[in-house]
């Protein structure tokens, strides 16, 4: 019997998620779901291929031990500060006898981008349309058997850093996968999590990670603008660290379990106990101390990218607010912040339009980018990935209890 499969692999700085899913006329069923630690990266590079590979091999085998499939192709999640955009117009004339646009124009208008002049250590990531044009007829949204002698389009250019795809390449090879495509992981997110009338209304995904917070701005139903910024989790849970004189895994803890991005959220005044050095031994601080802490890096995060907004002139075209995804909007009082900060509403997102099997598992913020990368990215060669399988493999005979087991010690320890 064969399925319509699709593997997704999110490389993330504080874990790595991989899923596994089918194509069914209802839609797309996850089938299994992975996750293992990951400190092979920083702020969305490959720090360790060693490690790195480790974490893949880990998350997958669960995934497919759970799905009692296993897969060799993998789209792998892309993000870091050396992600950068453009915008490039370019046109290609129809010369076929009846003037009708087939998708054989579409391509040479591809190809076409792919000739422009890029920095040596760069390379094009994605080539996204944003609006097409039929002998200067704009707001077309899809030209095939349109007739004109002129086909025109407006391309949000995406390029990553070579080296920097080499090393993700790697780590997956050395796991004993194979690269599929490389998505970037802010559009990943908001296929996954953005509806229509916001695309088309205007608005801002932000997806707040470990090491990095990944940017989509998207308006009149196309992508106008992305962004990869290094300021997110990490460098709240060392703002606390620092300051209270705390080990590592103390500030996390603190920063989850009691940790507010704004002190007008604070439901209750308290005291919180915390374990200190040794010589110094419990430290009683007040939940608003803890509170001012994480304020303030959360607030520069939100004026960085409320800058980058005003810099590209895009505000004044998000209607539809802001989509706050990724662990680090589960942070207590982060709509309210964002809401603050840019003037303009603010919601959590959380995977959608999902089938059946295990999809409420990764319907949260945290798994946005991971099941975004199952759906593809509509006018990128991202759109068309589904991988067809032949005859199910026969699950491994590994101890699935103690797997399961582990996967759910890793989720209370988060």
């Amino acid at each position: 019997m064969k399925k319509n499969l699709i593997a997704g692999l999110d490389l993330g700085t504080t874990k790595v998620c991989a899923v596994i899913a089918e194509q069914t006329e209802a839609g797309i069923d996850i089938l299994g779901f992975g996750v293992a630690p990951s400190d092979g990266l920083n702020r969305g590079l490959v720090a360790n291929i060693a490690k790195t590979a480790e974490a893949v091999k880990e998350a997958v085998s669960i995934a497919s031990n759970r799905a009692g499939i296993e897969v060799r192709e993998l789209n792998v999640g892309v993000a870091g500060e050396h992600i950068t955009s453009l915008r490039h117009r370019n046109y290609v004339t129809i010369s076929n006898p009846d003037k009708e646009i087939t998708q054989d124009d579409l391509d040479r208008l591809k190809a076409d981008v792919k000739t422009i002049r890029i920095p040596s250590d760069r390379q094009i990531l994605h080539i996204i349309p944003e609006e097409f044009f039929v002998d200067h007829q704009g707001g077309i949204e899809s030209p095939i058997g349109m007739c004109g002698s002129k086909l025109e389009a407006v391309n949000h250019v995406v390029l990553a850093s070579i080296p920097a795809i080499q090393n993700i390449k790697k780590s997956v090879e050395r796991a004993g996968f194979v690269v599929k495509d490389y998505i970037l992981q802010p559009i990943a997110s908001s296929v996954s999590v953005l509806e229509d009338n916001e695309k088309d209304l205007g608005t801002v995904l932000i997806d707040i990670g470990g090491g990095t917070t990944d940017v989509a701005i998207y308006h009149d139903k196309s992508i106008k603008h992305t962004k990869v910024i290094g300021v997110a989790g990490h460098q709240v849970t060392n703002d606390i660290r620092e300051s209270l004189g705390i080990v590592n895994e103390e500030a996390e803890m603190l920063k989850k379990d009691h940790g507010y991005a704004l002190e007008e959220a604070i439901i209750k005044e308290e005291d919180i106990y915390i374990k200190g050095p040794a010589a110094r031994g419990t430290i009683k601080i007040p939940v608003t101390l803890l509170t001012q802490i994480i304020s303030v890096r959360m607030r520069e995060l939100f004026t960085i990218i409320d800058n980058e907004l005003r810099q590209t002139q895009l505000k004044s075209k998000i209607k539809a607010g802001i989509v706050l995804a990724g662990g680090g909007s589960l942070l207590r009082g982060c709509t309210e912040l964002a809401e603050e900060v840019f003037g303009l509403p603010a919601r959590i997102g959380v995977p959608i339009e999902l089938g059946q099997g295990l999809s409420n598992e990764i319907e949260s913020p945290e798994f946005a980018t991971v099941a975004g990368l199952i759906k593809g990215i509509p006018g990128s060669t991202s759109s068309a990935n589904w991988l067809s399988e032949g005859e199910d493999k026969k699950k491994s005979k590994l101890k699935f209890s103690s797997i399961f087991k582990k996967v759910q010690e890793f989720f209370d320890e988060l």
